[in-house]
């Protein structure tokens, strides 16, 4: 019999639920990467200053050391039990794990517990019409908690997981016989604040007991069809698809060489598996096919009433039920094509350029940004300026004050080359890549007033300058590039030609190095800094790539209305 289903697989591709059970393959499973292994210790980490917390409130909370101590404290009505281990629901195929447990009352003469599961991300989102049930770490149970008005649950997949997470732990539980059966269940976020959910209604259409329950069955029965196989062999009961979660998947090598070799439509990004089922059922099987449908009558159908006796294509059937449609093709397209396509006409693409251009980046840690990068390009002479590339860095302790200091310095010397221009009659022009991360670490950088610091007005004078002196390329490449798939800044700089130094860029990696970078001053240390340093010269060398691009070679590149 094939082991017991976790909560993370209720989400899971079926697929991957049956090859972690045994594959018709060889499969050596890869090395878990230094970002996958920060993450995860950051998340434990975070559970366990909030469980540490919690002990410290509640002092008769209690800490079972395995299921019979666990079942046992269920059966005495324990008020609150943490790190519970639960015993497996066995009938059901499914074993929990959960942070916590608290008892919310009795039902049929026993006690009964509601879940609690400790995140560090974001749960909750502004919704001027939706309310949350806010509790605290102070007091648990749900009846201490209360309406808090204007927000709602996130619809990302994150969030998504968590509360399916919790609809598994309510139903074992209620196997058990100490499940509640409103559903009520609990997720503390990375801001340590406790937002209730009652499961079994129908407030929460992504993640309730109703949607769990759909999940599951289709899982069950993945679990029995991989029984039978094993048993008595024949072809295997699932068949790979692409999808998001793929890119964390230690399977996805194995199923992308067997999706490429048949071009398999659902290669294009980022189709869901229900827009999937619905290109297959009409005959579109593979990109080639995809990218050949026409994307003005996929558009058109939207909405359109098919009436009878007129003709018609896939476009017109598939248009209705496939939101954006035509977005799919579009990318299928590029696919096909091998190369990044224009959105309008060459005339209409480009960016604002200036005497002096100035590329900025920044790299943050926990939140907190500790260096504030600047990559100076002279178009025309300016007395005072010089090209090159500056940094304004903090290796020690990454307080708000540090924060706030380091960034009033890199202002400082900002705001000093903006007045040179102005005395000079010259014109400049600071880009980023993603404007509102870099805003975001600004608006945090001002809040703890530094002496001679900036303040939000100086920030909003120069964001709302005309002509623009603040400029976010993703929001250009966006109204102008049409890729494969992410338009990200190493996708659109590479294609311009560029790369970066390191072999393997990326912001999670940054904060690896970031770690080893703020040790003693070791020989490792400073070579870390050094990486860290190099790394972000090149993002901002990068978006004066991009920025070149526009201007010139990617205006050459094909039209993505041009037929294939």
């Amino acid at each position: 019999m094939a082991d017991l289903l976790r909560s993370d697989e209720i989400l899971a591709c079926v697929h991957r639920v049956a090859l972690n059970r045994g594959q018709p393959f060889d499969f050596v499973r890869p090395a878990v990467s230094g970002e996958m292994e920060k993450r995860r210790r950051d998340a434990e980490e975070h559970r366990l200053h909030t469980i540490a917390e919690i002990r410290e409130k509640h002092p008769n909370a209690v800490a079972p050391a395995n299921p019979n101590e666990t079942m046992s404290l269920l059966d005495e009505g324990a008020e609150l039990i943490l790190r519970p281990r639960l015993a497996n629901d066995v009938e059901g195929r499914r074993r929990s794990s959960v942070h916590a447990l608290v008892r919310v009352g009795r039902s049929d003469g026993r006690f009964i517990y509601a879940p609690i599961i400790i995140k560090k991300n974001e749960i909750i989102e502004a919704a001027t019409t939706r309310r949350l049930l806010e509790g605290s770490i102070a007091r648990l149970l749900p009846s201490d908690a209360s309406f808090t008005d204007g927000f709602g649950p996130r619809s990302t997949l994150t969030v998504i997981r968590n509360g399916i997470a919790l609809a598994h732990a309510t139903r074992v539980l209620q196997a058990l016989g100490h499940g509640d059966p409103a559903g009520r269940a609990a997720m503390v976020d990375r801001h340590r604040r406790v937002w209730w959910f009652d499961l079994a209604s129908d407030n929460y259409p992504r993640f309730n007991l109703a949607a769990y329950d759909r999940l599951y069955a289709e899982r069950l029965l993945i679990l029995e069809a991989h029984d039978r196989w094993s048993e008595a062999g024949g072809d295997f009961p699932t068949s790979p698809y692409w999808h998001r979660e793929c890119l964390d998947c230690p399977y996805a090598a194995h199923c992308e060489a067997q999706l490429e070799e048949i071009d398999d439509v659902s290669l294009t990004r980022f189709t869901s598996v229900g827009q999937q089922i619905m290109l297959h059922e009409h005959g579109v099987d593979t990109r080639a096919q995809l990218a050949r449908l026409d994307p003005f009558r996929a558009r058109s159908a939207r909405g359109k009433a098919l009436a009878p006796r007129e003709e018609f294509q896939r476009e017109d059937h598939l248009g209705r039920v496939i939101d954006k449609l035509d977005d799919l093709i579009y990318r299928a397209r590029a696919h096909e094509r091998s190369s990044s396509l224009r959105i309008v006409d060459p005339t209409l693409m480009g960016c604002p350029t200036a005497d002096i251009e100035v590329d900025i980046d920044m790299e943050s840690y926990d939140d907190a940004t500790y260096l504030w990068g600047a990559s100076v390009s002279v178009n025309r002479h300016v007395d005072g300026v010089e090209a090159g590339y500056r940094a304004f860095v903090e290796w020690g302790e990454l307080s708000g004050e540090a924060e706030s200091r380091i960034f009033s310095e890199f202002w400082s010397w900002f705001t000093g080359l903006r007045a040179l221009c102005e005395r000079q009659g010259r014109t400049l022009a600071a880009y980023c890549f993603w404007a509102q991360a870099e805003d975001g670490a600004m608006n945090r950088a001002v809040e703890l007033p530094v002496e001679g610091g900036p303040s939000r007005t100086d920030l909003n004078a120069f964001r709302n300058a005309s002509p623009a002196q603040w400029i976010d390329l993703h929001e250009l490449a966006q109204r102008q590039i049409q890729t494969e798939g992410p338009l990200g800044l190493k996708q659109l700089a590479m294609a311009s030609g560029f790369r970066w130094r390191d072999a393997n860029p990326s912001g999670e990696a940054s904060m690896l190095w970031y770690e080893v970078a703020v040790g003693d001053d070791s020989e490792v240390d400073l070579a870390s800094r050094l990486r860290i340093l190099e790394y972000n010269e090149d993002d901002c060398r990068a978006t004066k790539a991009l920025r070149d691009w526009l201007n010139g070679p990617a205006k050459e590149l094909a039209h993505r209305d041009d037929i294939l």
